[in-house]
């Protein structure tokens, strides 16, 4: 069984966004709390093997909340990683302790320490180009806080010798066109953005919370969006790669842009999309079902 990502769980259910959509509240906890958890570093490295073996060659650092808020954590995961030499390495983060200059939760020096132990992509989950449509989202409408300067977060990754891709989440009202597709991969373009990807907000078929659920259900975009843009892009641009799980990597005047789902059970398909390590040393192959265990 090859195996295509490899996702770490870092960090506890502890957020610093306030994501209406989270799929961590729809999905099982996994035994995730609030709290920083310890790892099982033992464990770990067994699924940094398993992953190797399978031909793995990304591995993402990600959260059931916001990974940035134990940068040591991350830290320590990129070096235990470093040993199994991933070609590519990635965060995935909201990007605001990274931008926020006020807390100085993740320094300079994390940043540092981070691209010396090999990590390559940072990953911004974003839902527009615009401040005042990612503060809707990300920090909620009545808040009194800004959403941050996304710009000046692409440079000053940039600085540091990090690529940055921004993960686009799909929304009614926001990106939910062609249209909108089209100005979002010109702030891209004009941020020397590296990757871009498009990916409808999703829900699992059971959800742990009501409320979620039914938010992520009323502004899920139409069923028929992810076949019209990625027709639009085909007409646009170059179709440079299909994925087995079913994205599609496009050359758009220069830009990379991907347009793909949130599906990670194929059970016909030989390639598993991403394995999960979950710090209690548990590795899985699926976010919403608690059964999708390996060890």
């Amino acid at each position: 069984m090859k195996v295509r990502t490899f996702s770490i769980v870092a960090g506890s259910m502890a957020c610093n966004a306030k994501c209406p959509f989270c799929v961590a509240h729809m999905t099982p906890a996994n035994g995730i709390s609030s709290k920083e958890p310890a790892v099982n570093w033992r464990n770990f490295r067994k699924a940094c093997q398993f992953a190797r073996d399978g031909g793995c060659v990304t591995a993402m650092i990600t959260s059931k909340g916001e990974p940035t808020i134990f940068p040591d954590q991350v830290t320590r995961f990129l070096k235990e990683l470093s040993t199994f030499n991933f070609p590519v390495l990635e965060l995935q983060t909201n990007g605001i302790l990274i931008a926020d200059g006020e807390t100085k939760r993740v320094s300079d020096e994390h940043l540092q320490a981070w691209y010396d132990a090999g990590l390559n992509m940072v990953a911004i989950s974003v839902c527009h180009w615009e401040r005042e449509m990612n503060k809707r989202i990300y920090m909620g409408e009545q808040s009194k806080r800004d959403y941050i300067d996304l710009p000046a977060l692409i440079e000053k990754l940039h600085r540091f010798g990090f690529s940055v891709r921004l993960a686009v989440v799909m929304l009614k009202g926001f990106i939910d066109s062609p249209e909108a597709v089209d100005k979002m991969i010109e702030f891209a373009r004009t941020h020397k953005v590296e990757q871009l990807t498009f990916r409808p907000v999703s829900k699992p078929d059971k959800s742990e919370n009501e409320k979620v659920f039914q938010w992520t259900s009323s502004n899920h975009v139409p069923a028929t969006l992810e076949a019209e843009v990625n027709q639009h892009l085909a007409s646009q641009g170059t179709v440079l790669n299909n994925l087995t799980h079913g994205a599609t990597v496009y050359d758009v005047n220069g830009q990379n842009v991907c347009m793909t789902n949130c599906l990670t059970v194929q059970p016909d398909n030989e390639e598993m999309r991403q394995i999960i390590f979950f710090p209690d040393g548990h590795l899985r192959y699926a976010w919403q079902h608690a059964g999708a265990i390996i060890f």
